[in-house]
């Protein structure tokens, strides 16, 4: 699995476009998230991962980087380019928390 941790994803994620995919609950995700992220919650991924664009690669984060794990990890069995963020947003840079 390729995984980044939050500060150099916070570098890239400065200086270009990013998919980011937060797969937290969505109360979780409107109570702060990464600017851009879209809310596909890991207990609604199986169902709903067919939506994601499969020529794009995504950037998946959660609070800890438990969830984005097991999420990358089915993401990637179903063929998509995905990249664990370790660490999640309690290792992501408050400023870059919305």
């Amino acid at each position: 699995m390729n995984e980044l941790s939050a500060n150099e994803f916070y570098e890239k994620a400065s200086s270009q476009t990013l998919s980011v995919i937060d797969v937290r609950e969505p109360d979780e995700f409107a109570a702060g998230h990464i600017a851009g992220s879209f809310n596909l919650p890991l207990s609604q991924l199986a169902d709903r991962y067919a939506m994601l664009d499969q020529t794009k690669a995504h950037y998946i984060i959660c609070q800890k980087g438990g969830r984005s794990a097991r999420a990358c990890e089915f993401l990637e069995n179903h063929g998509y380019q995905v990249t664990n963020v370790q660490g999640g947003l309690e290792a992501y840079p408050a400023e870059g928390i919305d």
